[in-house]
């Protein structure tokens, strides 16, 4: 359900979570953009790097973070006409902090892109080049920042050598980014299955002299990526020993990701890299990383895989067949084939393969619209939206109106079945290709149980992985037609339309109900009481919409008229309650705060400082790999957690993952411009501020001058310290 969240994020046009009150000093990474050629030719794609240079002990991630953090995204301003493709990432560094392990870059690092401009170009009109770089920068701390970067180059004439770019200080540049990139596999690849373990084999006996291995995958969430990574040798290759990172799942069939392996050679050692499974994924287009997974929301397809969403999507489509507005058009044209059928087995199978070619072509165009949302959508986060209580919400609101239809509550799409029957009916092959056509835009109000969590993921995938998944559910909606036209005997055995199609449409709509259900759970995670009000109230006014809806459709033309301005009212105070989910998430947050901790207000601190109570601060972030550290491994022990109960420390927690203006002045104001921060108030006016790599020692030493509270044990401390 995480990645259908990012689908209705898509086409509601919402935007993600704001950027941080801060962002990173530009000495902790230098930005530039520099070309290839100093000039472009109409026609011929050029290469562009993202040069990032970070500050000594700062790094910048990969497209797989690893435990934690974001990879760079980049958002082009291109000229008519030009085009910007994938990111190609360089093979990364293993970054550990304590027991977590990030994937990134540090030093220096290149991000190439391949640019297309159009087949024509004015050599008079230079070609400017810019694009809005976001990334997060991390050492103890992690600070978002970003950069606007532009070039103009000049347009070469027809059969002038575009040359070198004198951007280019480097003659080596390219050729060194280049040489960064993972290479193709020398040899075939399996991934095998060992209890909580999985075994990654590279057959190719050439590579010999392997001194140390490392695999990076691409899913962020397949691999332990802190455990160690046992290597073996045999004259057929490597074999990598991984650990799962929840046994309990179904073990993966393939594991796409980078493979690098250092070599020992007469010259010295020698770091080779091989992309292994799907062809690296990046930024599509320029916008939002395609394989950057959104923020950790427990979800059923969490851990789907490529062929389990195809497959999930084929279903879905071979299920679109039976829904009532689709069956009609397929019947239509299931009647002209018998018409047909005296032009012979073969002409009869061209039908078939009309249809479906329709039916491929209307679902890769509609692959084709939503890739393209995504690539534009420059204000959509990949993983902070689905923090969003306004992105579950409509998410419920939408299946739930969705379940109302499959309940008959209100009928969608019948009206659509009429479009285009002039074409439907034509007898020839084209009225087939429009047949497909019409039943996939017929199909999309009809949707199917099993499709939802197929193209919510397809949307968080590369345009490859994308295409290939919305082809799957077209497969799934044109394979009985087609096997009809293969099988023409078969026609005969066709199901009439009757009324066990209105029950198995019934039926289908409690799981999408069921879904419904645990979105209102996860909204209950989110949001305080009152919120959670608010959702359920607008779930009434979306059923109360459907019906009035409804019941508009089948009365006289006023008061259809006047049913369905009632219907718009409802749905516009549906959109109002969403206003209030979202003022209502601080007090969602504030409940989820387990164990006495309170959410950070500076009016909170400044009366528990008035009073003299001593206050611990964490100043934190979601996407912080420190911060996560020192919660585990530190704050969260119970150890800690007894000695802030015996000395009365309130605990106040600031979230910094989102725009949070008071956080930013607190870090301003001790000289900070980024998580974590810790301060400990005691009985001085000042804070202690408390190392960012923390240890339960370092906190329960920090702790250690602070009086027990008077008259005993508090009723947390006694537990916290049973527990130890």
């Amino acid at each position: 359900m995480t990645r259908l969240l990012s689908l209705l994020v898509l086409l509601l046009g919402l935007t993600g979570a704001a950027a941080q009150g801060l962002t990173a000093p530009a000495d902790l990474v230098r930005a530039s953009l520099v070309a290839e050629p100093a000039a472009v030719r109409a026609g011929e794609p050029f290469t562009l790097a993202l040069r990032l240079a970070m500050k000594p002990g700062w790094h910048v991630y990969w497209r797989n973070p690893g435990d934690s953090g974001l990879p760079p995204e980049v958002t082009w301003t291109l000229p008519a006409g030009f085009s910007a493709g994938a990111i190609q990432w360089p093979v990364p560094e293993r970054i550990p902090v304590a027991t977590l392990m990030n994937f990134g870059y540090a030093g220096e690092t290149l991000l190439l892109v391949t640019v297309t401009p159009p087949p024509s170009l004015d050599p008079a009109e230079p070609a400017r080049l810019s694009g809005r770089l976001t990334y997060l920068v991390c050492a103890q701390e992690c600070v978002p920042g970003s950069a606007d970067l532009s070039l103009t180059l000049p347009v070469a004439g027809a059969g002038a050598s575009p040359g070198a770019s004198p951007g280019a200080t480097d003659p080596a540049l390219f050729a060194r980014a280049r040489a960064a990139l993972p290479g193709p596999a020398p040899g075939p690849v399996r991934l095998a299955s060992a209890g909580d373990r999985l075994v990654l084999s590279l057959d190719a006996p050439g590579l010999d002299r392997v001194r140390a291995a490392v695999f990076f995958p691409y899913s962020e969430t397949a691999l332990d990526n802190a455990a160690p990574q046992d290597l073996a040798l045999d004259p057929q290759g490597l074999r990598l020993t991984l650990t799962r990172a929840v046994p309990a799942d179904p073990a993966p069939s393939d594991l796409p990701g980078v493979l690098s392996v250092e070599q020992e050679t007469e010259a010295g050692p020698v770091r080779r890299a091989f992309a292994l499974g799907e062809a690296p994924a990046a930024v599509a287009g320029g916008g939002i990383p395609a394989v950057a997974e959104p923020a950790r929301v427990p979800a059923p397809e969490e851990g789907l895989s490529l062929l389990g969403a195809a497959g999930l999507a084929f279903l879905g489509g071979l299920l679109l067949n039976l829904m009532p507005c689709v069956f009609p058009v397929l019947s239509i044209k299931v009647l002209s084939l018998v018409r047909h059928s005296g032009e012979g087995p073969a002409r009869v199978r061209l039908h078939g393969l009309a249809y479906t070619a329709g039916v491929l072509a209307a679902f890769v165009g509609l692959a084709g619209l939503l890739i393209g949302l995504k690539s534009g959508g420059s204000g959509i986060g990949w993983g902070f939206q689905l923090q969003s209580p306004i992105v579950v919400a409509g998410l419920a609101y939408l299946l739930f109106g969705m379940g109302l239809s499959l309940s008959g509550v209100v009928h969608l799409g019948s009206g659509l079945a009429g479009i285009g029957d002039g074409l439907t009916r034509r007898a020839g092959l084209e009225g087939s290709f429009f047949t497909g056509v019409l039943a996939t835009v017929v199909a999309t109000p009809c949707t199917a149980p099993f499709m939802g969590a197929a193209v919510g993921f397809a949307l968080t995938q590369s345009a490859a992985a994308a295409l290939a998944i919305f082809a799957s559910l077209g497969l799934g909606l044109a394979l009985p037609f087609l096997l009809l036209t293969v099988f023409p005997g078969a026609l005969r055995r066709l199901p009439r339309p009757g009324a066990w199609m209105e029950t198995l449409k019934g039926i289908l709509a409690f799981p999408v109900y069921a879904t419904v259900a645990w979105l209102v759970w996860v909204l209950s995670q989110q949001v305080g009481p009152g919120g959670l009000f608010s959702a359920l109230i607008g779930l009434v006014l979306v059923g109360f919409a459907a019906w009035i809806w409804e019941r508009g459709r089948q009365a006289p033309t006023l008061t259809g008229r006047l049913a369905r301005g009632l219907a718009g009212a409802a749905l516009v105070a549906v959109g109002g309650l969403t206003v209030i989910l979202d003022r209502d998430a601080a007090a969602g947050a504030a409940a989820r705060h387990a164990e006495g901790i309170e959410p950070f207000t500076q009016g909170r601190l400044d009366a528990l400082r008035a009073e003299g109570r001593p206050v611990f601060v964490n100043l934190t972030a979601a996407w912080c790999i420190t911060c996560q550290v020192n919660e585990r491994t530190a704050l969260a022990t119970d150890a800690v957690r007894a000695a802030l109960a015996i000395r009365g420390v309130t605990y106040l927690k600031g979230d910094w993952t989102n725009q949070n203006p008071e956080i930013t002045r607190l870090l301003e104001r001790h000289g900070r411009s980024g998580v974590p921060l810790y301060l400990l108030y005691g009985a001085g006016a000042e804070p202690a501020i408390l190392p960012q790599l923390l240890t339960q020692g370092t906190v329960l030493a920090a702790l250690e001058p602070l009086a027990p509270i008077t008259g005993g044990r508090s009723a947390g401390a006694e537990a916290a310290a049973t527990k130890d």
